[in-house]
């Protein structure tokens, strides 16, 4: 969701205490298990699916 926001890592990391290393990991394996290859489409997808639970 903080993807979504248009967060950057170091921003994300901040808010969650971890280091930009760490969430560039994490968006790594994120990317491999959702078959996205960009923080574009991530977003897209984070949107794609609020939008649809807004809409239940």
């Amino acid at each position: 969701m903080l993807i979504g926001r248009g967060l950057t890592n170091p921003e994300i990391g901040a808010m969650l205490h971890v280091s930009r290393k760490t969430v560039e990991r994490r968006l790594t394996g994120i990317y491999a298990t959702l078959g996205v290859r960009s923080r574009t489409e991530l977003a897209a997808l984070v949107g794609q699916a609020a939008g649809e639970a807004r809409g239940r």
